[in-house]
Formats: structure tokens, C-alpha cells, sequence
């Protein structure tokens, strides 16, 4: 795409596939039909998944009753005519925050091709496919988590948040046990999930990309995605639910790793008993692993930081799947502002041109223009996806190249317009 300021033409650098194929979905002329798949072809998607994820397992028989997903919707893309897809995915319809609003959301998912139909365009296309399904139902935002981040971003998916994995001895986190004077911990169990809810609302508002989970997604995604069922907590004071912690061990007796899957709280209080209750195992594990959002409040109960190993990961990636609609629900700042951007699109044809943002008190309109030339903003619709979610600032993507304002003004007005904040997607699917 170029764009053209004055008598400057300016072409946004777009990303390619490493495989060379060209992320438009059109690199082969063959007849495709994208559908649903039925329960009974629940065995033939099952097979496929164990082949994309599980292949050093061989090809074992389906078992039905021990299939793990029974949440998500089905899709594959199929030649005219034939019983097996050339391809598959899944879709989680799920309602994700930013910034404290609900919107409606897509998870994407499974998205596997055969060996025998590789290399002919086939996940380019059903990745077009899935877009549009979204759009026709309204979804705004797409989330995943990538096998190869730099696939999905030729497609126009981006990072959208990093994660911190703390490890350590169980004795670095007395500090937060020794902070607690009360309150009860009891185990729970799988059809009593719904205690957990108050606390992890709390929490999740705290973040942006944060899903709303319901009973099913508690059950089947939460607690029984991996092979083992974790064991859950949650600490009460005064009987309100105040923490949670869900956890399982690594290794044996020798070298046991206790690994905290999610930490749910509502007060640092309750942070405190959970570390607090991963304390207490120390006659257990010889090691606690939690995963925590990239902001330093876990750190800051301990007595002895140093004594703590901190990694900083990449996490999930997110998508705007129609700009218009999507800028259009947002809500911003008590401002009044008026800008236009020029959005570059490999993937979906409808996001690739200009936008103008009309931004007023209770107001909120954005729509396509045939014609600007002269933009206020430049910008891939990744990089609009991390401005969305609050995960990076109009000023950083503009270092990085991502970005490019016609003025020092629009650039402060963009800062105002999608603030940053801190994005957490907990939730692996």
C-alpha cells in the first residue's frame, strides 16, 4: 500500500511469508468451500490435531472420552466435493476487555494443515475465511497464541502482550506468609469453579485483553487443557473469596517444581495468601514457577528480589478483524478530536485505505473515505492492534517505524486517544 504525502510517496513495508507464498489467501485457483464440521466429523478434526500437536505420539485410536476441547467451534476448508479438508481451525466466541469494556472477540485456534496439502496456499486462506466469519458476526478483536509469531504477523496479527515467569525456592516467598494473619484455604473442586468468579473478575479488570469465562470455559480450558488436572484453591477471610491458586507439580521426589498455573486476587492481601500458600509447600517441591502480567507487583511482596530467577516471554497476538466497527465501539477520553489513518491490510481487503476517527463526548464514529490524501497517520493494522488494546504507545510504534504521523500534534493526539495500559491474556487455548 502507498500513501502519499504532498509530492512524497511513502509505501509501507509489508511482511511476507518465510515459505514464500503471499499472505492474501488467493495463491491457488482451486474450488474451496470453508464449513462447519459436524460432531461426527469430530474423530477426523481430532485426528488432525493430534497430528499438527502430537505427532511423536504416533497415530492412536480416537477415544471420545478423552478428547480434552469439547468447547470451540469447528471449521474446515474442503475441495468441492471431497470428505477431508485440506485444512482446519477452530474458533472460541469469546467477549475480551479493553480497558474495561467488553467487547466481542474471537479466539482462533488449531490451525492445522496435512502434510499431503502444505505449500498451496491452504492456511492463508482459511485464515481470510475465518476473518470474514468474524466480521459477519460481529466479532471485533481476533486473539491466538502462535506456533511462529512472524506467520501470523504477515497475516495481521500482532503481540499484544509479554508475561513474566517468576522461579524460585519456596523459602524467598515467606515474606508474603508471614504478612497473613487469618483466613482459610480449601480446596475446590471441579463443580464448585464458580467460587472462583468473584475473585477473577476482580482481578481480570485489572487488565486489558482479559476473557469472560463461563462455566464450560472454567471446566474444559481452565482446568482440564492439560493432561493433568491442576489442583484449586481459594483462600477466604471472613468467608469472602479473597485468592485463588491453580497449580500442579513437575518431576518427583528428587526435584519437584511446583508450577502455579494462575493467581487470582482482589486485594494485595490476598495476593499475599496466595504466595503465602505456595510457601507452605516447601516440604514438598524444591522450586515454585508462576506465571504473572509484566508489571512488577508480585516482585515487590518479596523480602529478597534478587533471590528470584525473572524471564520475560512473549505472549499472545491479536488482531482488528474490521477496523470501521471496531474504532467506531471503542470508548476514548473526554476529548474532541478529529483524525484520519491510512491502514495497510494484506489480509483483509475492507481495512486496507483510509479512515477517518471522529471522536467527541458520548460520539464515536469511524468510517472508510475513497479518497484522503494527505493522512494524519500511517500504520500497519497490526501496530493499530496494539494501540487498541493499550499494549504499546503511539510514541513507541512511531520509533520502531510502525507509525508514522504528519506531526509531533497527532502523535500526542493518538497517545491520548489509546492510552497504554497493562495487557494480560491468562488464557491459553
Amino acid at each position: 500500500m502507498a500513501v502519499i504525502w504532498g509530492n512524497t510517496l511513502w509505501r509501507i513495508p509489508v511482511a511476507v511469508r518465510m515459505d514464500g507464498a503471499q499472505p492474501t489467501g488467493h495463491s491457488t485457483t482451486e474450488s474451496l468451500d470453508y464449513r462447519p464440521m459436524g460432531p461426527d466429523e469430530a474423530e477426523l478434526f481430532d485426528s488432525y490435531m493430534k497430528y499438527g500437536f502430537r505427532p511423536e505420539r504416533g497415530p492412536p485410536e480416537y477415544d471420545p472420552e478423552n478428547v480434552r476441547r469439547p468447547v470451540g467451534a469447528r471449521r474446515g476448508l474442503f475441495r468441492t466435493g471431497e470428505d477431508e479438508p485440506v485444512s482446519v481451525c477452530r474458533h472460541y466466541w469469546l467477549d475480551v476487555s479493553v480497558r474495561g469494556q467488553r467487547l466481542p472477540g474471537a479466539g482462533l485456534t488449531s490451525v492445522i494443515t496435512p502434510p499431503e496439502h502444505r505449500r498451496d496456499g491452504h492456511v492463508a486462506r482459511i485464515l481470510v475465511d475465518a476473518l470474514t466469519e468474524y466480521r459477519e458476526r460481529g466479532r471485533h478483536l481476533s486473539v491466538l497464541w502462535p506456533f511462529d509469531y512472524g506467520f501470523y504477523r504477515a497475516f495481521g496479527w500482532d503481540t499484544s502482550h509479554e508475561k513474566r515467569t517468576y522461579e524460585c525456592q519456596p523459602s524467598v516467598l515467606s515474606a508474603a506468609a508471614d504478612r497473613v494473619d487469618g483466613g482459610t484455604y480449601e480446596q475446590v473442586e471441579l463443580d464448585d469453579l464458580s467460587a472462583l468468579e468473584p475473585v477473577y473478575e476482580a482481578d481480570a479488570n485489572r487488565y486489558s485483553l482479559t476473557f469472560e469465562r463461563d462455566e464450560a470455559w472454567w471446566r474444559h480450558r481452565v482446568c482440564r487443557a492439560h493432561p493433568e488436572e491442576p489442583f484449586v484453591y481459594l483462600w477466604r477471610r471472613d468467608g469472602d473469596p479473597r485468592s485463588y491458586v491453580i497449580y500442579e507439580f513437575e518431576g518427583d521426589y528428587h526435584d519437584r517444581t511446583m508450577i502455579v498455573r494462575e493467581i487470582g486476587y482482589t486485594d494485595i492481601e490476598g495476593l499475599d495468601a496466595a504466595l503465602g500458600f505456595c510457601h507452605d509447600h516447601d516440604s514438598q517441591a524444591d522450586r515454585v514457577r508462576i506465571d504473572t502480567p509484566n508489571d512488577p507487583v508480585v516482585q515487590d511482596r518479596l523480602s529478597a528480589p534478587d533471590e528470584v530467577d525473572c524471564e520475560l516471554h512473549t505472549g499472545s497476538m491479536v488482531r482488528i478483524v474490521d477496523v470501521a466497527e471496531t474504532l467506531s465501539s471503542l470508548s476514548y477520553p473526554d476529548l474532541d478530536a478529529r483524525i484520519s489513518l491510512a491502514v495497510t491490510d494484506e489480509t483483509a481487503d475492507w481495512n486496507d485505505g483510509t479512515f477517518v476517527l471522529d471522536v467527541a463526548p458520548d460520539h464515536e464514529t469511524c468510517r472508510a473515505v475513497e479518497d484522503d490524501r494527505d493522512p494524519d497517520v500511517a500504520l500497519d493494522v497490526g501496530a493499530l492492534a496494539q494501540l487498541v488494546v493499550g499494549y504499546r504507545s503511539a510514541s513507541e510504534l512511531e520509533r520502531s517505524g510502525r507509525v508514522r504521523t504528519v506531526s509531533s500534534a497527532v502523535t500526542d493526539t493518538l497517545a491520548e486517544l489509546f492510552p497504554t495500559t497493562t495487557v494480560y491474556l491468562r488464557d491459553h487455548f
